[in-house]
């Protein structure tokens, strides 16, 4: 299984709050922007100390490439929480997705060699509702400067996942996969996901 570099896509996420609402509608109607999504976000007990700045909903704008973020500079610039973006260093794999349910990111305390991450693409690309697997780097803006600072922010693995009846499957599925990739010698470690609640675009 072949990777494919990117150098130019990213997931933006950005807390939701009421004041976001005219940027809201200039992001859905923009012709830039392909996907955006409203989502909650599920952080786990081992990461949220990195993160007092978190918030519970997100807009979540995945796919954005370097020019588009014209889009989002001035609303991200000044946000007093936290605003995650996951730069895609490598695709691991992808196929078609009918609709987006679920995004899960893991951190890997370890780098790997080549040779590991394709077997590990070649594990998660079995499982059926994954459409998408990437490395990613991840950075955060916000005022309200964390104490500590994540350590495995450039050793990220993204998700994608069609969607299941719940989110609660959702999870479990993704539960499974990590489990399965850990059997191959893999540390993967959950860092927090979204589940799509609408899809505003």
């Amino acid at each position: 299984m072949e990777h494919q570099r990117d150098s130019d896509q990213s997931y933006l996420c950005i807390p939701h709050h009421a004041n976001l609402a005219m940027a809201l509608e200039k992001w859905k109607s923009s012709e830039r922007l392909k996907s955006v999504y409203f989502v909650t976000a599920t952080f786990t007990e081992e990461t949220r100390l990195y993160f007092p700045g978190r918030a519970n909903h997100y807009i979540l704008i995945p796919n954005l490439g370097h020019h588009d973020k014209e889009e989002t500079t001035e609303i991200v610039s000044t946000y007093e929480r936290h605003v995650f973006e996951f730069k895609i260093t490598t695709t691991l794999f992808e196929r078609l997705c009918e609709r987006l349910n679920y995004v899960s990111i893991y951190f890997m305390r370890y780098s790997y060699g080549q040779k590991e991450l394709i077997d590990l693409a070649t594990s998660i690309a079995k499982r059926d509702r994954v459409t998408k697997a990437a490395l990613a780097e991840m950075t955060v803006s916000c005022s309200m400067k964390p104490k500590f600072s994540f350590p495995y922010s450039k050793n990220l693995l993204i998700l994608e996942v069609d969607g299941g009846r719940t989110h609660q499957s959702d999870q479990r599925y993704c539960e499974k996969t990590r489990r399965d990739a850990i059997r191959k010698g893999m540390s993967l470690s959950n860092l927090f996901s979204f589940s799509i609640l609408e899809e505003f675009k």
